[in-house]
């Protein structure tokens, strides 16, 4: 029965299950119907709000379609208003701006500027919209009113502050050789500050709004004044100054400088610098004081200036008396031509004068460049863009073609003295030449972009200068070959004037190396051009040196003939000799003629020996009695009567030539000590040995005479001091 009880268990719990869910399904349909009527409630609740709602815009849309139209009208009046207050302040610009307008804008730039816009916005604003007003025409009148106020402060704002440069500021500017690195430049102010400002206000609003450039002109005319007046400036300050100890710095650059408060004096590449280096040469030839042999040389008052080349040995000599006083103010020895101090100081005052105006062209060429350079600086402040290189163009034109007139005149004055054989004023344009070309690549970089022909007027100076130049040293050359005029000779046998002259000029040249070279090279053919370097200039300028010693050589040969003995022509050709070697080893003449002549030096040694074998010849008239030919054999102490006469006839032959060569010979000069020893002694050497061996043979124990100081007039001693006064007419 078991079985029975677990069914009856089950059917019991399945019952009890059954009933759980009726429960629950009867939960669930009461919960369903609770919120049903919730939802029929919120439906009638929202129902109503919305018609509420509907009600409510219906109301207040009216209403605000009112009050948006009344906003929209409130708006068009103010605008309204707004324009009709901005139309009617145009009509009020003239009689705001006029006065102002009338007064100009001096002083109140700013507020000048601020009314001339005023004015044109009126303009415009009568064009786009009433043309036919006579308001326009009334506006339009004040700002052509205006704007030319502006163009008269602009003229009169560079009028009133553009002043030149003072000449002390410009030689700070373009400093000069004592100088020290790293120091400060001078700065040019060509403007006041303020003033510079003003002036480049106006010049934007010209550009700008004026539609006007005429200003642009005016600027360049005023500037171009201003820098024509400086460069003129510094040229009489350097004609003023020309015998000042020194330059002083500008009282502005002194303060940056207080180290070195003054300037040196200037280096003058003039004739005096040129005299002081010449004078260290020829102080160190070794010549004395003596007649011939003076220690000025060929340089003291002696020495006659030819129509060849009239050097400046007026200078020179003033020169030797202050920086020698211990020398002998007069050389007593008789150069051929005028004494100290004739007739050269016209000549002296004119050299002094080329060579001011020589430095001051270089002076002022200098200055050209910086202060071009600095008016460039200031014109690109104030000039457009566009119109800079132009404007710049006219501005240097005027004070460049002065300067390019001037190098001209002095090519010009340079070709008149080549024409005349004046060669030392023709050296004036070699450091002219100089300056330029070293400083054409500043000059190229100031012109850069200005029109060709402004850019060309440099390179055709030089051009220029180069072909006088050229053709100077060419017919200083020829002129050395052939000279034009015929000059006498010096009866003593001294230095001719041709020489000195020449190497004089030549050792001129050596300040100008490169220079010189160049001109040379300037008048090569094209085929050759490429070959310019300086060492081709360096050979030509040798050659040239070797054309002209031997065109003197050749002179000096010609210059022989009004002397009769052939003794004092060896000693003329000696002397000449001797000098030109002496010059060429006291400076770089005989290195650069080594370069294309083989030891020039050893050459003009064998021409001063051959010379002094020459001139002892003239002593075998009087050696030639102290030999044995034809002297008789003598065989005991008793002569025959021919025997004695012939020993008789020696000793007279031998006073009256020895009496005669040293009367003669006495008078004649070697202005070198050392040569002049050199001679005395190896003739002494000569004749007293002969003298001594012939007295030794017939002049003791030989009874040839009954009066032997009749015929042995002269011990040795006494030929030996007779030859110590060959060429010295003061012993």
């Amino acid at each position: 029965m078991i079985p029975s009880e677990d069914s009856s268990a089950r059917k019991k719990t399945i019952e009890e299950k059954l009933k759980q869910e009726e429960e629950t399904l009867a939960f669930i349909k009461e919960s369903l119907e609770k919120s049903d009527q919730l939802t029929n409630n919120m439906v009638s609740i929202l129902s109503s709000f919305e018609s509420r709602l509907m009600k409510l815009e219906n109301s207040i849309i009216p209403v605000h379609k009112q009050t948006e139209t009344l906003q929209r009208l409130q708006e068009n009046v103010d605008r309204t208003l707004s324009c009709l207050d901005h139309v009617i302040s145009y009509y009020h610009v003239a009689t705001e701006t006029e006065r102002i307008i009338k007064e100009g804008p001096s002083g109140r730039l700013e507020e000048y500027l601020g009314c001339i816009a005023k004015i044109q916005k009126a303009v415009e604003y009568f064009q786009d919209n009433n043309p036919d007003s006579p308001e326009l025409n009334r506006v339009k009148s004040l700002f052509e009113r205006g704007k030319e106020s502006l163009d008269t402060e602009f003229r009169s704002l560079l009028q009133r502050y553009s002043k030149p440069v003072p000449p002390i500021l410009i030689l700070d500017l373009i400093g000069t050789e004592e100088e020290l690195e790293g120091q400060e430049e001078a700065v040019l102010e060509h403007l006041p500050e303020g003033i510079l400002q003003d002036v480049i206000r106006i010049s934007k609003w010209l550009v700008e709004y004026g539609r006007n450039q005429d200003f642009m002109n005016v600027y360049y005319q005023i500037r171009s004044s201003q820098l024509d007046r400086s460069i003129k400036g510094l040229k009489d300050h350097l004609r003023k100054n020309s015998s000042s100890s020194g330059i002083t710095y500008s009282p502005a650059v002194q303060n940056k400088r207080k180290d070195t408060p003054t300037k040196k004096p200037a280096k003058r590449p003039g004739t005096i610098r040129k005299a002081q280096n010449l004078l260290k040469q020829y102080s160190q030839h070794g010549l004395d004081g003596k007649k011939g042999g003076s220690s000025l040389g060929v340089l003291e008052g002696n020495l006659h200036v030819s129509p060849l080349i009239r050097l400046s040995f007026s200078n020179l000599n003033l020169l030797l008396r202050d920086l020698k006083p211990g020398l002998e103010q007069e050389s007593r020895g008789r150069y051929h031509g005028e004494a100290v101090g004739e007739k050269h100081g016209p000549a002296s005052g004119k050299e002094d004068a080329l060579d001011l105006e020589t430095d001051t062209y270089i002076y002022c060429i200098s200055a050209f460049v910086r202060l071009a350079q600095s008016e460039y600086q200031l014109l690109t402040y104030i000039i457009p863009e566009h119109h800079q290189k132009k404007t710049f163009d006219s501005l240097i034109q005027e004070t460049l073609d002065n300067l390019i007139q001037e190098g001209e005149n002095i090519v010009s004055a340079a070709k008149k003295a080549n024409a005349r054989h004046d060669f030392t004023s023709v050296l004036s344009i070699f450091p002219i030449l100089r300056h330029l070309k070293l400083t054409k690549p500043e000059f190229d970089k100031v012109l850069q972009g200005t029109a060709a022909g402004t850019k060309n007027k440099l390179p055709n100076l030089i051009t220029s200068i180069e072909a006088t130049g050229a053709k100077a040293l060419e017919d200083f050359a020829d002129c050395i070959k052939n000279e034009p005029k015929e000059t006498s000779v010096s009866k003593d046998g001294t230095v001719h004037e041709i020489t000195s002259n020449a190497i004089l000029f030549l050792q001129q040249l050596l300040e100008f190396q490169e220079t010189a070279g160049a001109m040379l090279a300037s008048q090569e053919s094209s085929s050759t051009a490429s070959t310019y370097n300086s060492e081709f200039n360096r050979r030509l300028l040798s050659t040239y040196i070797c054309k002209v010693l031997g065109n003197l050589q050749l002179r000096l040969t010609h210059r022989l003939k009004p002397y009769e003995d052939p003794a004092l022509k060896a000693i003329f050709l000696h002397n000449n000799f001797n000098y030109i070697l002496k010059s060429l080893e006291k400076s770089e003449l005989l290195q650069l003629v080594s370069v294309t002549q083989k030891e020039p030096d050893d050459t003009y040694r064998g021409h001063i020996e051959a010379q002094i074998q020459i001139y002892q010849r003239s002593w075998l008239k009087v050696t030639d009695y102290l030999n044995d030919k034809n002297m008789p054999v003598i065989q005991g102490s008793k002569l025959k009567d021919k025997e004695r006469q012939i020993i008789k006839e020696h000793f007279k032959g031998f006073n009256e030539g020895l009496e005669e060569l040293c009367k003669i010979q006495k008078s004649w000069a070697i202005p070198d000590k050392r040569q002049r020893e050199r001679i005395r002694q190896a003739q002494k050497s000569i004749v007293l040995e002969a003298y001594a061996a012939f007295l030794q043979r017939y002049g003791t124990g030989v009874n040839f005479t009954k009066n032997p100081e009749k015929y042995i007039k002269y011990s040795v001693e006494q030929v030996g001091d007779m030859i110590e006064k060959l060429f010295d007419t003061s012993a």
